[in-house]
């Protein structure tokens, strides 16, 4: 049987009397890649943070890495990488001096050849007297990746690691993370950005402090129940207000100069597309993105109730 690396049960977390988190439970095998999605606010950073023991849990119970994450926190920090959704290492520090910091804190044995075999690892060997606060978004962020994988933790656990990040340096971020798993390596990864989860093996989409769904991206975006058509042409989204207002429009979208048109009953998204003058805009039903899924999920998961607790 698959050995899990994460294995919560009920996870509750309340600040006074505001819930954060409700009811959320893991089982996330060993080695795997899976990502953490959901709107700002909806409890991922906190449910991250309960996990590794940086948040005391207010209810539930379970493991992480083997470790119980009410009695054991010190364990599993140990074994665990936590990248933060801000950069948080030492501006005025060079890369190798960042660096060795983390490996005292470590209490790495030999410095010196823990700092280099990182800094090689991670391609910063020419760049090691730089100063962190001089680096662009995307070394910095090859920068907190060598720092919270350098003591070779078996979890890793990644808030909005490529946030403000040009677009090759989070292929190459992504690049490097599933080489790190191809080793072991087990990643969680909270992200904002659809073609990130689709990298993943799985993902966890939360609203509201809670699980509204998981799985693998295909089975998801079919378990969605959602029918989409795309239309494309002149002026295609002038149209985007009338089909709205239409019955059984759940959403509408833009991607590039398409429009995508979405909801649960494929005769109501028919009749709303023939519905409004469209003269010059090709129609045809296509999957639904994940985008699509996920929208149509969180208009489904209502209104934050936590806000009126």
């Amino acid at each position: 049987m698959t050995e899990f690396a994460i294995d919560v049960r009920g996870l509750v977390k309340r600040f006074g009397d505001k819930t954060a988190v409700n009811g959320v439970d893991i089982q996330m095998p060993e080695g795997e890649v899976w990502g953490f999605l959901g709107p700002n606010g909806s409890g991922k950073t906190t449910t991250i943070r309960m996990i590794c023991g940086l948040l005391h849990v207010s209810e539930g119970e379970g493991s992480c890495l083997g470790f119980d994450i009410n009695r054991e926190v010190d364990k599993i920090k140990r074994s665990t990488g936590y990248m933060t959704q801000k950069f948080s290492f030492w501006s005025d520090l060079t890369i190798r001096e960042n660096l060795e910091f983390v490996a005292r804190l470590y209490e790495q044995p030999s410095l010196k050849e823990s700092v280099d075999a990182t800094l090689a690892k991670l391609g910063l060997t020419k760049r090691q007297g730089q100063l962190a606060g001089a680096l662009s978004g995307g070394w910095k962020q090859r920068l907190a990746l060598a720092a919270v994988t350098m003591h070779h933790p078996r979890l890793l656990l990644l808030d909005e690691p490529t946030a403000g990040v040009d677009p090759q340096a989070r292929r190459d971020f992504w690049d490097e993370i599933h080489h790190l798993s191809t080793e072991g390596l087990t990643v969680l990864v909270s992200t904002h950005y659809m073609d990130e989860a689709e990298r993943c093996d799985k993902i966890v989409y939360l609203a509201n402090g809670e699980v509204i769904t998981r799985g693998r991206v295909n089975d998801i975006i079919a378990t969605s129940g959602l029918v989409t058509f795309r239309g494309e042409g002149d002026h295609v989204r002038a149209l985007s207000k009338a089909l709205k207002e239409k019955p059984g429009v759940e959403h509408v979208s833009y991607f590039g100069a398409a429009l995508h048109v979405s909801g649960s009953n494929s005769a109501l998204i028919k009749e709303a597309i023939g519905g409004v003058n469209s003269h010059g805009v090709q129609w045809r039903e296509v999957k639904p993105s994940l985008e699509d899924a996920f929208i149509a999920l969180m208009a489904r998961a209502g209104a934050d109730q936590r806000l009126h607790a």
